[in-house]
């Protein structure tokens, strides 16, 4: 089932929540919307669901317009944040609820309910918990459950909102890694919402990038983290350095540091947003004539396979963040205290205007 995106906007009184929104999502992608609190992305997956009614627009299903179609007619399973169990049921009852409830026109006969409710607690792996009720379960199985209910109507789209959002940081690596398989095995056109930046990273086949009501970007997990196409995509996607100053003549002024950009590339001068990652960031000891962004280092922390290291700006503008592997930082022999330079191996510019396009310097 594909959907189409089309005009969409939402507002609350004075607030808007949706600002003219318009994508397509492909039969049997799994797409997140990814954003901050607030940026209308569980309004529009709710649009989605038929649970709230656009003020413009349209939802299209496979090209039909479902904008005022109900609900209980779109053929979607829908997946809370928590859960939305019935505690009084069994885990059995639970998952054929939705089956029990149609028309008795179209209601499966029981041994028919078994057999499908069998078959999904296999799929989500807990058959063995048949016969317990909700709060006997842990929150991933009780999640695992509540995805078993939504599936065994059979739906069209399966759309889910938050949902390892409740869960401990180990559960919820776990159940993303779990449901992307199960995606794999199924190809139920889903979406979900997430805040969660490695999630949806590591889940979707494409990200929507929300804010502040409207999309900034839509692409690949990969296009997105490496090719992201404002200033606000860049600093949501993972841990990110922000320097302003200029581009001039083919150099990047920041501060009172100048760090030579491309030959070939923009010769305008131009303020601008710089933008490194952490770990695209080589640190090396001061000696005479060494170019780049002078820092002191302020702390060092030691984090599995990672070093990170907080630095000081020389010319008071601030701190940056770099992480080096144990064997760079082995090799640097860099200790609390010591004056550095910073060398950006990779630099996105944005121009200040932030309306033009980004300039990605690999250097």
């Amino acid at each position: 089932m594909s959907i189409q995106i089309r005009n969409i906007s939402k507002n609350f009184g004075s607030f808007s929540a949706l600002k003219n929104v318009n994508f397509d999502i492909n039969p049997g992608e799994l797409v997140a919307l990814l954003g901050p609190s607030g940026c209308g992305k569980t309004t529009l997956l709710r649009i989605i669901a038929g649970l709230d009614t656009p003020d413009a627009g349209q939802i299209l299903f496979h090209g039909e317009d479902a904008t005022n179609r109900h609900v209980r007619e779109r053929q979607v399973g829908f997946v809370f944040q928590h859960y939305a169990l019935f505690r009084h049921m069994t885990v059995f009852e639970n998952i054929a609820f939705g089956l029990r409830v149609r028309p008795k026109a179209a209601r499966p006969s029981n041994e028919e309910i078994r057999e499908k409710v069998t078959r999904l607690l296999k799929l989500v792996q807990l058959e063995w918990l048949a016969d317990r009720y909700p709060p006997q379960l842990s929150g991933g199985q009780r999640q695992r459950i509540a995805l078993a209910r939504a599936l065994a109507v059979e739906p069209k789209v399966l759309l889910l909102d938050e949902p390892f959002g409740a869960l401990d940081a180990k559960v919820r690596k776990d159940l993303r890694r779990w449901l992307r398989n199960l995606h794999d095995e199924l190809h139920v056109t889903s979406v979900f919402v997430t805040h969660d930046q490695e999630e949806a990273l590591e889940v979707a086949d494409r990200i929507v990038v929300m804010n502040q009501g409207h999309v900034e970007q839509i692409g690949a997990p990969d296009d997105v983290y490496e090719h992201p196409a404002t200033p606000f995509v860049y600093q949501f996607l993972g841990d990110v350095n922000l320097f302003h100053g200029r581009v001039d003549e083919g150099w990047a002024k920041i501060g009172e540091s100048d760090i030579r950009l491309p030959e070939n590339d923009n010769k305008q001068s131009d303020r601008a947003l710089f933008f490194v990652r952490p770990h695209e960031i080589e640190v090396n000891r001061r000696v005479n004539g060494a170019s780049g962004i002078s820092a002191h280092v302020r702390d060092i922390r030691k984090y599995g396979a990672v070093v990170r290291l907080e630095l000081e700006r020389a010319d008071g503008e601030g701190y940056v963040e770099a992480v080096l592997s144990r064997d760079e930082f082995k090799a640097n022999t860099v200790h609390k205290g010591d004056e550095v330079v910073l060398q950006p191996k990779r630099i996105k510019v944005f121009p200040q205007s932030a309306e033009q396009p980004s300039i990605d310097y690999v250097i």
